[in-house]
């Protein structure tokens, strides 16, 4: 989208928190990969590699949803509060001019 419409619109934030989001789903998702990974490995040298790159999936997964609960963009043990922001996320989008 153009910054210049993003800014106006509000935009310009939620895009941010829209990626950061798909960022960390998609690092939840390499953690299940990784950890289905190691309990299928074949040797003891692929469990430990495979162990190693889970763990730093884990750091990674950890500095995304710290990062995006500084932000106030996740809030992961507060459910009513990460409903209402979903609610509000989806109001925006429904309610973005069309161009």
């Amino acid at each position: 989208m153009n910054p210049i419409i993003e800014t106006i619109t509000g935009m310009d934030a939620l895009s941010d928190q829209v990626v950061t989001m798909d960022l960390l789903i998609s690092a939840k998702s390499g953690i299940k990969n990784y950890a289905m990974a190691v309990t299928e490995a074949g040797t003891p040298e692929i469990k430990e590699m495979l162990t190693r790159h889970l763990v730093e999936a884990l750091d990674m997964h950890e500095q995304i949803s710290s990062y995006m609960v500084e932000k106030g963009w996740y809030h992961a043990w507060d459910t009513n509060e990460q409903i209402n922001l979903d609610l509000n996320n989806i109001n925006t989008a429904l309610n973005l001019p069309i161009l």
